[in-house]
């Protein structure tokens, strides 16, 4: 089973990644572009066979290591 852990900064943190990303792109000509907020997406492989545990395991792993939860917030979901 795969989980998908969605990271990304909390409302209010400073992301100068997404700030730099938002500069260049309008540099490019994409005038259209506002804020830009930088995240990342990991995928577990989990040997987990039931949805609800898979889900329950990788919330814990992203409170535990994966996700800074003082700045961070996360979402997971599950793909069959």
């Amino acid at each position: 089973m795969k989980a998908i852990v969605t990271i990304m900064l909390k409302n209010g943190v400073l992301d100068p990644q997404g700030k730099a990303i938002g500069h260049a792109l309008n540099n490019l000509g994409f005038d259209q572009v506002g804020e830009v907020r930088m995240g990342k997406i990991i995928e577990l492989e989990l040997t987990e066979t039931d949805a609800t545990k898979a889900k329950t395991q990788a919330e814990d792993m992203a409170r535990k290591l994966l996700a800074n939860t003082v700045i961070e917030s996360f979402k997971v979901e599950i793909a069959a």
